[in-house]
């Protein structure tokens, strides 16, 4: 079985990622963008899957790892009795081609060390033709093609290419792994030493437009960063994460591909870069969500590729037996065709967001949404699938029609923001007519909170946005009780469950861990009903369950105390982003700007 995942760490270049263990193997790269085949895939199946490993070869080694400061480069240091090297794992901002660089330093006495490269495109499946060249190797299979130039001699054994070579005090070693098109020119060969400053400096610069003054910079900065490195950058949409199928329980099924864009997340993602200073990134990611959302407004998905791609069929890929044996391995997403009503109020409150911060937009953008509206117009009383993509049929959701009342009511402050025309009074209508149907339908007299769907008994986490998101406020009694609910049935050991699988019909089986960016929520809600100090624990205990690097996956296993689904998660570090913000001062994020446009 592949590490822990919390012991894995992320490198990338703004167009892919790789992911690298504690043990300085790679066993996870998806190339030449986050949802291309992989040509490392041991994380889902066995090393013979693909991988690369740079190690010592003694066994008695202490290990310990950081990102240099404020950058995405890696430093894992293998320290034994004879001697301490560094690795340091990075991969420059794209040019034409993407590369990862691996560069070994003597660092005390000498370390004889071990490279093995398994590359196996196609999800592991295909072993390329590898022919020697002055410095390395070729590796082609079909378009596929990877060049290994090395400062040390590298030879074929068992289909890997491996080398054996000691590093002494003061020393370096390097190899460089490029990604290109075989029936194009290779790439050239880059000079390790110089391209590992040039990272250094872009990461470095980067960092320092952090405009977060908060006690929990670190915690922020390290978020952000991930961020950044799950941005597409040519396109500025931002995948879920570089992997798929990290199960949700280990052994289980749900099992899922996250290297897409979800517009669930667009004013989540926003709100984090405008509030942290990052308004180019905001705004590239607001062009990306345009572009996706050109078309019939009755064809809208709930996600789309990097490019705004459509197509995401789901498939299984049969010879991966999955990370700890967790199956099937998919590739594809067929939630991505689901019907889900909150995504028309992400999409409004982005654009309310995006003009209220950054004045980027004009009435001719705005006409886009209008289209949208006037199809929400016609469905919002639909059932629906809901935000957590269930496979149990569709429901009256209240988190689903809270969102089309957050639609319509950014609409009408939209509005009053461009001073264009639009039919404001019907959406006015439109939006109180949605909150007294909330209120009356969603409100359960036995329990005396707001459940997950009308008619229903049964609680669900994403009830924590209500005040969030301004339909009603903290102080409001029926707000308190749903959070204190909430917090006593979907807390188990102090952190949020999405909702209770196990008695909720899903079309899946029961079980899976705490959801991290529900958690996330509490400490926004607990601010939001008076609770600061307890909102400032919970977030500190979260911020506890992050890996050594700052890094957080989707869930985290209670039980077994580890990090669960795909990582690293850009919703989870989202959450935290927003949430630091939050508990700087007396208002939500979103309700603030909501507050002072409507007053």
């Amino acid at each position: 079985m592949a590490a822990r995942i919390e012991d894995y760490a992320l490198i990338g270049d703004c167009e892919t990622g790789a992911l690298v263990g504690r043990n300085g193997s790679i066993d996870w790269l998806c190339w030449p963008n986050f949802s291309s085949d992989a040509c490392f895939a041991a994380l889902l199946g066995a090393e013979e899957n693909g991988y690369w490993k740079i190690a010592p070869c003694e066994q008695n080694i202490r290990t310990t790892r950081q990102y240099r400061d404020h950058t995405l480069i890696l430093e894992t240091t293998f320290e034994h009795a004879d001697g301490v090297v560094r690795l340091i794992d990075f991969m420059p901002i794209r040019g034409r081609h993407s590369q990862i660089v691996r560069v070994i330093e003597g660092v005390r006495g000498e370390v004889a060390l071990r490279m093995e490269l398994a590359l196996r495109f196609d999800y592991g499946r295909t072993v390329p033709w590898v022919t020697r060249i002055e410095d390395g190797i070729r590796a082609i299979a079909g378009p596929n093609l990877a060049i290994l130039h090395s400062s040390v001699k590298v030879c074929g054994e068992n289909l890997k290419t491996v080398a054996d070579f000691t590093v002494h005090e003061g020393e370096r070693a390097w190899f460089t792994l490029t990604y290109g098109i075989s029936y194009e020119r290779d790439p050239s060969r880059t000079e390790a030493l110089v391209v590992l400053k040039e990272t250094e400096y872009f990461w470095q610069k980067w960092s320092a437009k952090l405009e977060y003054k908060g006690e929990y910079g670190h915690a922020v900065e390290r978020s952000l960063i991930t961020l950044k490195a799950l941005t597409y950058q040519p396109t500025g949409g931002v995948v879920a994460a570089v992997t798929t199928s990290l199960p949700e329980a280990i052994g289980g099924m749900r099992n899922w591909d996250y290297r897409y864009c979800w517009l669930r997340d667009t004013t989540f993602t926003l709100l984090a870069l405008v509030n942290s200073g990052y308004y180019d990134e905001a705004a590239a990611w607001q062009d990306w969500l345009l572009r996706a959302l050109a078309g019939s407004p009755d064809q809208v998905q709930i996600m789309y590729g990097i490019k705004g791609e459509r197509q995401l069929q789901e498939w299984e890929i049969s010879w991966l037996c999955g990370y700890g044996n967790s199956s099937p391995v998919r590739v594809g997403n067929a939630a991505a065709m689901q019907v889900q009503l909150d995504i028309y109020g992400e999409m409004l409150d982005c654009f309310f967001h995006a003009q209220h911060k950054i004045g980027r937009h004009r009435e001719e953008d705005f006409r886009v949404l209008v289209l949208l509206l006037e199809h929400l117009e016609t469905i919002w009383q639909e059932p629906d699938e809901g935000i957590w993509e269930t496979r149990g049929g569709s429901q009256q959701f209240t988190y689903s029609k809270m969102m089309a009342w957050v639609a319509f009511d950014r609409a009408v402050l939209i509005v009053e923001q461009l001073e264009c025309e639009a039919p404001v009074e019907k959406w006015k209508t439109l939006r109180d007519t949605i909150h007294t149907e909330i209120c009356n339908k969603a409100f359960s007299e036995k329990r005396q909170c707001f459940v997950q769907s009308y008619g229903s008994e049964e609680l669900d986490a994403a009830l924590l946005l209500m005040p969030l998101v301004g339909f009603l406020p903290g102080s409001d009694p029926r707000v308190k009780a749903t959070v204190e609910a909430i917090e006593r049935e979907l807390m188990p050991g102090g952190l949020v469950l999405r909702y209770d699988t196990s008695k909720v019909v899903d079309g899946l089986p029961p079980g899976e861990g705490v959801f991290l960016a529900c958690s996330f929520w509490m400490v926004s809600s607990l601010k939001a009903i008076g609770r600061r100090d307890e909102a400032i624990a919970l977030f500190e205990r979260l911020l506890d369950l992050r890996n050594d690097l700052g890094l957080l996956s989707e869930e985290y296993d209670l039980s077994h105390k580890r990090l669960l689904g795909n990582f690293p998660q850009a919703f989870s570090h989202i959450a935290l982003v927003n949430a630091a913000f939050d508990l700087i001062d007396g208002e939500n994020v979103r309700e603030r700007a909501h507050r002072r446009k409507a007053h």
